[in-house]
C-alpha cells in the first residue's frame, strides 16, 4: 500500500482522532455499554503502514523548525497507531469487562465505576473501608489481562520506534528526561514533610473521625479529597454557578464559548473521574465531570475547565499538529492546576460561601492539604513506574515497591494489587508532576506581573488567552524559560505547601 503525502494523511488523520475521540466519551460518560474502539482502527488501517510511517520520517528529515515538529507529532501519532491496530480488540475486550464487571455490596451488585464513585459519598468508614477492599478484589481480577496487554504494547513499540528500554523510549518522545525529574519531585517531598505530617493527622482527624485506621486504606481517598464534611458549605447544586463566577472574575466566559461542550450528568456508567475530551479543537472539546457534592466538585470543574479552555482558545489556524497532538500532557495540565488551584485561596471562600476569615483559611487550607496529598502521591508513583519500567522485561511487571512508596509519602495505605489499574500510560504521572512545578512558578509570576488577587482578575485572563491561542505547540519547559525559571525549580511549588 503506498503511503499519502503529508497533507493527506494529516486530514485522515484528524476525522480518525474525532471518531476515536467521540466513541472514548460515549463509552466513559455511560451512553454507550461497550467499546467499539476496534471497529474505528481497522476502518482507518490504511494509515498506520510501515511504508506510512516511513513516509513520514523521510518528510520530517527534510522539513525544518515548526514544519519539522508538526510532521513529527504526525509520526509519533503513525507509530501509535501501527500498535493500536494489533490491540484495539484486546483492548475493546478489557474494557468491556470492565464496565460489565459488579462489586457485590451491601447485598447488592454495583456497576464497578458506580461503586468507584460511590467512595467518595460513603459517610460510613467500615462500609466505605468495605467496599474499598470489594473494588480493589474486582479491580485486581483483571491484572493478569492488563499485564499481558502492557507486554505486548512494549513490545510492538519497541519494534516499531527501534528503542528497546521503555524509559528511554517515553523520554525520546516527550523529549525530556524522567530521572531528574523524579529527582526533583523527591527532594520538594521531603523538603515539605515536617509541614504535611501534622497537617495530615489534623485533617484525617477531621475527615475520618475518630475510628479511623492509623494508615486509612487508599479507598478513603475519594471521600478525602471531597472534604465530604464540608459538604453543606459546597453543595453539588452551587458547582456550576461558583465556577462560572469565578471563570468571569478572571475575564472567561465559559457559557459563551461555542465549542466547548459540557457533559454534567450523573449516569450509573458513567466514569467517576473527570475529564476533558478534546475531540476536534477549538470548535468540539466535551468538558465531563460527575458532581457528586463537596469541595472537590468545584475544583474538578475549574481544573477541566483550564484544559477545556486551552484547547477551545487555540487558533483556529494552527495546523492539526499545534491544535490537538501533543508529545505529552504537560502543557495543558498547568493550565488546569492553576484554575483549580483558586479553591486554595481564602478569599475565594470567603466570596462565594459567606465564610468569615477564619473558617475561609480553615477551608482553603483543607484545599491546600488535598492538594499536597495528592502531590506526594503522584511523585512517590512516578518512582515506582520509573523501576516498574525498568525491570519489566525481567519480571513482567510486579508491584515491588508501590504500596511501601506511596503509603510512606502519603500516610494512607495502596494495595499492591491495585498497582496496575492505577498506572496510566505514558508516564503521565511525570507530566502531571512537571504541570505541578510549572503551575506554582505561573502563579508566582501572576502574583508579581497581574497582582496577588490574580484569581479573580480580568489580567490572568488576558496573560492565559495569549497562551491558549499557542494550542500545544510549546513545551512546559519553554514556558518556564519565558517566565524566568529552570524546569526543575520547585522552590515556588514548596513555598507553597510548607505555608
Amino acid at each position: 500500500m503506498s503511503a499519502l503525502p503529508v497533507g493527506a494523511f494529516e486530514e485522515r488523520l484528524e476525522q480518525y482522532g474525532i471518531e476515536r475521540s467521540e466513541e472514548a466519551r460515549a463509552v466513559r460518560v455511560g451512553e454507550k455499554e461497550s467499546s467499539e474502539q476496534a471497529a474505528i482502527v481497522a476502518r482507518y488501517a490504511d494509515l498506520f503502514t510501515r511504508n506510512q510511517l516511513d513516509a513520514l520520517r523521510a518528510a520530517e528529515e527534510e522539513a525544518t523548525g515548526a514544519e519539522q515538529e508538526s510532521v513529527a507529532r504526525l509520526r509519533l501519532e503513525c507509530q501509535e497507531g501501527l500498535v493500536d491496530r494489533e490491540l484495539a480488540e484486546r483492548e475493546d475486550e478489557l474494557e468491556n469487562a470492565l464496565l460489565a464487571a459488579r462489586v457485590p455490596f451491601n447485598g447488592d451488585e454495583l456497576p464497578l465505576r458506580t461503586a468507584q464513585a460511590r467512595l467518595a459519598i460513603e459517610a460510613d468508614y467500615r462500609r466505605r473501608d468495605g467496599l474499598g477492599a470489594a473494588v480493589i478484589e474486582v479491580s485486581a481480577s483483571f491484572n493478569d489481562e492488563r499485564r499481558s496487554l502492557l507486554a505486548a504494547r512494549d513490545e510492538l513499540e519497541a519494534m516499531v520506534t527501534g528503542i528497546d528500554d521503555p524509559v528511554a523510549r517515553n523520554e525520546a518522545e516527550k523529549r525530556v528526561p524522567l530521572r531528574p525529574i523524579a529527582d526533583a519531585v523527591d527532594t520538594a517531598r521531603v523538603e515539605g514533610t515536617q509541614a504535611f505530617d501534622p497537617s495530615r493527622e489534623r485533617w484525617l482527624d477531621r475527615l475520618l473521625g475518630a475510628e479511623r485506621d492509623d494508615v486509612p486504606a487508599s479507598a478513603h481517598m475519594a471521600w478525602i479529597r471531597r472534604l465530604s464534611p464540608l459538604e453543606a458549605t459546597y453543595t453539588k447544586e452551587r458547582s456550576v454557578p461558583v465556577c462560572l463566577s469565578t471563570l468571569r472574575a478572571m475575564g472567561f466566559d465559559l457559557e459563551a464559548e461555542k465549542g466547548i461542550r459540557p457533559d454534567l450528568e450523573d449516569r450509573p456508567q458513567k466514569a467517576p473521574r473527570a475529564c476533558v475530551i478534546p475531540t476536534d479543537p477549538p470548535r468540539l472539546v466535551h468538558l465531563i465531570t460527575r458532581a457528586q457534592g463537596g469541595l472537590h466538585d468545584y475544583e474538578a470543574f475549574l481544573h477541566e475547565a483550564g484544559h477545556a479552555l486551552h484547547y477551545a482558545g487555540c487558533d483556529p489556524a494552527l495546523p492539526l499538529a499545534f491544535r490537538r497532538l501533543a508529545r505529552d500532557h504537560a502543557l495543558t495540565e498547568i493550565y488546569s492546576f492553576l484554575l483549580d488551584s483558586v479553591a486554595r485561596e481564602p478569599g475565594w471562600h470567603a466570596e462565594h460561601f459567606g465564610l468569615d476569615d477564619a473558617q475561609a483559611r480553615e477551608n482553603a487550607d483543607g484545599a491546600s492539604f488535598s492538594n499536597t496529598i495528592l502531590f506526594r502521591r503522584y511523585s512517590a508513583k512516578l518512582g515506582f513506574e520509573l523501576e516498574f519500567w525498568g525491570r519489566f522485561r525481567r519480571d513482567g511487571g510486579t508491584p515491588g515497591g508501590y504500596e511501601e512508596r506511596l503509603t510512606a509519602a502519603t500516610g494512607i495505605r495502596y494495595p499492591a494489587a491495585n498497582h496496575l489499574a492505577d498506572m496510566d500510560a505514558g508516564f503521565y504521572s511525570a507530566d502531571y508532576l512537571r504541570a505541578w512545578i510549572r503551575a506554582a512558578q505561573v502563579r508566582a509570576h501572576l502574583r508579581r506581573e497581574v497582582g496577588q488577587e490574580w484569581w479573580r482578575l480580568a489580567g490572568t485572563g488576558d496573560l492565559l488567552r495569549e497562551l491558549f491561542r499557542e494550542g500545544t505547540r510549546p513545551s512546559t519547559e519553554e514556558i518556564a524559560d519565558r517566565i524566568g525559571y529552570d524546569p526543575l525549580d520547585t522552590g515556588p511549588l514548596v513555598a507553597e505547601m510548607t505555608a
